[in-house]
């Protein structure tokens, strides 16, 4: 496609804490399953509506109404638990659910076509609206991620989730996880990813039905839900005081969805101007429980924590306790060794031990477009994108940054762990930098990737003067590796990168994740100002200059093939589709 303008991407934000809030019913409302948790080969799955009657604003200033009607699907017996995967980009995506016989887990392939890409099961629930006439004003169906904002049905449940909190739709991911947590519900609602609807003030009545193949597919009952809505016009100009901002904050914050149970911090969203993007749609109504996803590419939203009316928080004790892992293995709760640098420079004589070591790799480039407003400058024309790097395993990237006092640079050591987590050797390699560049702002790793732009022929046309990266988990690319971390910890820049006056800094890129960049921060482009109309290729290539210890150094490089034609000044790219995926 030819893109002669910018497309605005923003850097992903994933969700900052790793544990959901716990959650019970009161008595009577869902009942607890009797049957021991291996018994069922399958999780009983239902749907509930939270309540039989709620209020939605329509704000004069917005459009619409936005159908986050508490509707939620729970999983009793075992949890719900799909893989979505897909071998390479020339394959589709497949979904097999994990079941259990005689409480050992069992992969059920699921039939081609139930799923499409990794953002969630599509056409999962149908709504239907009707006015207090009898009229039908709404008729459609919605996709549903089971990572959704969700939380316990009663009190004996997980006090954890082991499951992500998003479900991911970066266009080259390779491989994601759903889940329901047996005891657990997920909120069905899509959030920013479900149209507003354009509803007069009045009252009606929302159906909310499993679709017949998901029915079939997982037995689940044919009980829609039914909640009585009354819509309420109102405005902004009319709000005054600290309650009129008070209710915009709590109803204007947005319609978040596919995202964690909580509110992460959001003073550090991303790789992004001033750490913090502008929210490209509000977050969700704290009503709700839907929060920001963290590696679709529609965010940051501001989270919205988990309020089912008849929720009842559990005891702080229980709250802690987590999922274990067993050695050398994961179910997906497993931590970082340490996510502190170390007080001091690394004593004592460097060594690589021979243990599990990370192994980069680099997804194609995307979200490729001709300059933007912030880059324009006269006589110049730039081709900026997006990049990522992630790390498939099966040990973390752990990078310490030391600085001697009055140096402008930290030096890095890459450190390395035992399957216990053990820190057993670590090794010099290269240096951090302060990066002062509006959207920047914290210390840069450098020498982690580099970017180029090829020829034809794939020789070099030009480099990227960028070479350096803070390094954060902004994106689920492959949670199905050995080792993958569902709930990684530096997930923004809140939890990395350091201050201007830092002493040391821990980098930590987890298993199964990924940094992006997106092509409105400084640096992502190539001045292709003299550069011939033609075909080339985008170059994103990991661990340019092999300072890092990995697992394999010959998968670090990814293509991607343009075409630039266009006229000075007026450059355009057409962008073709890279092998099955069709995302610029």
């Amino acid at each position: 496609m030819t893109r002669p303008r910018t497309t605005r991407l923003r850097r992903p934000l994933l969700a900052g804490a790793t544990a959901v809030t716990a959650l019970a019913v009161t008595a009577g409302l869902v009942a607890a399953s009797s049957k021991p948790a291996d018994a069922a080969a399958k999780p009983e799955l239902s749907l509930i509506a939270a309540t039989g009657s709620l209020t939605l604003t329509s704000w004069k200033e917005d459009p619409g109404v936005y159908l986050d009607l508490g509707t939620y699907l729970t999983a009793e017996g075992t949890p719900l638990e799909l893989k979505v995967t897909r071998k390479s980009y020339k394959d589709p995506v497949t979904v097999t659910q994990t079941v259990y016989e005689g409480g050992r887990a069992k992969a059920k392939k699921l039939p081609a076509g139930t799923v499409k890409d990794f953002s969630g099961l599509p056409g999962f629930v149908r709504v239907t609206l009707t006015d207090k006439a009898g009229r039908k004003v709404l008729d459609r169906t919605e996709d549903f991620c089971p990572n959704n904002a969700s939380g316990r049905v009663r009190p004996d449940a997980p006090a954890t989730s082991k499951y992500p909190e998003s479900c991911p739709t970066n266009p080259f991911t390779l491989g994601s996880v759903w889940g329901v947590e047996k005891g657990w519900a997920a909120n069905t609602y899509g959030g920013s990813y479900s149209a507003p609807v354009q509803l007069a003030a009045g009252t009606y009545t929302a159906e909310v039905g499993v679709a017949k193949k998901y029915r079939d597919l997982f037995g689940i009952a044919d009980k829609p839900a039914t909640v009585k809505v009354t819509v309420q016009e109102r405005s902004y100009e009319d709000e005054s005081g600290s309650a009129g901002a008070a209710s915009r904050s709590a109803t204007a914050g947005g319609h978040a969805g596919h995202g964690a149970a909580h509110a992460p911090q959001t003073a550090h969203a991303g790789h992004g101007p001033g750490h913090a993007p502008t929210p490209a749609r509000a977050a969700a109504p704290v009503t709700s429980g839907a929060g920001p996803t963290y590696n679709a590419g529609h965010g940051p939203l501001r989270a919205a924590p988990p309020a089912l009316p008849w929720a009842l928080k559990k005891d702080q004790a229980a709250r802690a306790t987590r999922v274990g892992d067993t050695s050398g293995q994961t179910d997906g709760s497993r931590k970082a060794p340490a996510q502190r640098p170390q007080p001091q420079r690394p004593a004592g004589k460097p060594s690589v031990p021979d243990v599990p070591k990370p192994d980069l790799r680099s997804l194609p480039a995307y979200g490729i477009v001709i300059s933007d407003g912030e880059r324009d400058v006269p006589g110049k024309d730039y081709l900026a994108f997006s990049a990522n790097v992630w790390n498939a395993g099966p040990a973390q990237l752990v990078v310490d940054g030391f600085r001697s006092p009055g140096k402008a640079k930290m030096d890095a050591y890459q450190y390395f762990y035992d399957a216990k987590g053990k820190q057993v050797g670590y090794t010099p390699t290269g240096t951090m930098e302060w990066d002062p560049r509006p959207g920047h702002m914290h210390w840069h790793f450098t020498d982690f990737a580099s970017y180029r732009l090829l020829k034809a022929d794939q020789k070099e046309a030009v480099r990227s003067g960028k070479e350096a990266f803070c390094l954060a988990n902004t994106d689920a690319v492959d949670y199905t590796v050995k080792n993958a971390n569902w709930h990684p910890y530096n997930t923004d820049l809140s939890t990395a990168c350091g201050e201007e006056n830092a002493i040391s800094v821990r980098e930590v890129l987890d298993v199964g994740s990924g940094d992006t960049y997106t092509q409105d921060l400084p640096g992502q482009s190539f001045d292709i100002t003299g550069v011939p109309n033609g075909t080339y290729y985008i170059q994103v290539l990991a661990n340019p200059e092999k300072r890092l210890k990995e697992t394999d150094l010959n998968n670090n490089s990814a293509l991607r093939k343009i075409v630039l034609g266009g006229k000075p000044g007026k450059r355009t790219v057409t962008v073709p589709a890279h092998e099955l995926v069709n995302a610029n």
